[in-house]
């Protein structure tokens, strides 16, 4: 054995030795850190998209529902407790999400420096799945800001009133604001292409891949991602064509 390949083996042995005593620092516990967060986001959309449903109920169902967020647990609880919890929680899923994409997406490029001449896709991962994750993170990311300065902190959004959550909804997509409709529409896009190959990563890791269960989580994953594309959209193309106002 050459003194080149002993280095290199007894690398790799002391990495193993590392990663078993802090198995979350390992490729693998970084992947499930990775899906977890990513459920954990899943979920707050899921929740999100529900509540914006809302304003298919009226301007006072969807303010009195505003509020109720606003006020949950009082006076047992602070004002906007429940607000603050799922605020935390959603910036540190994302905090962790994007830290452990970055850092294995490091690992991968120094494992690995000099591309593979043919690389075999899993049966499921979509063919421009690196594309399609990096591009679409980002594209989410700057959507989140904009939403945020938009819709929670109104520093965009023509209607300063807090409590009329209606009002603030149908003033950001109002057809004069098309610009902001568009941009909202194509974030749900690069959403929907995210959430598809996201949770279909996110079973493989956690649940190991299996055949068994390999069409039912593209199929779910499928499914899961349209709902939630759907569910966001028809808020604003419903005010846009008028059928909100």
């Amino acid at each position: 054995m050459s003194t080149d390949l002993q280095t290199r083996t007894a690398a790799r042995a002391a990495k193993r030795a590392q990663a078993a005593r802090k198995p979350w620092r390992s490729n693998i516990g970084l992947k499930i850190a990775m899906a977890v967060s990513g459920v954990l986001m899943v979920l707050f959309i899921i929740a999100h998209m529900a509540g914006n449903l809302h304003i298919f109920e009226g301007r006072e169902e969807m303010n009195a529902y505003a509020a109720g967020l606003r006020s949950f647990g009082e006076p047992l609880l602070p004002h906007e407790s429940l607000l603050w919890v799922l605020r935390i929680g959603l910036v540190a899923s994302i905090v962790v999400h994007l830290w452990t994409g970055i850092v294995l997406s490091v690992r991968s490029h120094h494992a690995r420096p000099v591309k593979y001449a043919h690389h075999h896709k899993a049966k499921g991962e979509s063919p421009n799945a690196y594309l399609t994750m990096r591009l679409g993170g980002i594209v989410i990311v700057l959507f989140v800001v904009w939403h945020l300065l938009d819709l929670t902190w109104r520093t965009v959004n023509p209607v300063k009133d807090i409590h009329d959550a209606y009002g603030a909804v149908v003033a950001t997509f109002d057809p004069s604001r098309w610009p902001v409709t568009v941009f909202y529409l194509l974030a749900l896009v690069a959403l929907g292409f995210h959430l598809r190959h996201g949770i279909w990563s996110a079973v493989q890791t956690i649940a190991g891949p299996t055949t068994k269960w390999r069409k039912r989580t593209q199929a779910i994953a499928l499914a899961v991602a349209v709902i939630i594309v759907a569910g966001f959209a028809i808020v604003p193309l419903s005010v846009t064509f008028g059928l909100v106002s």
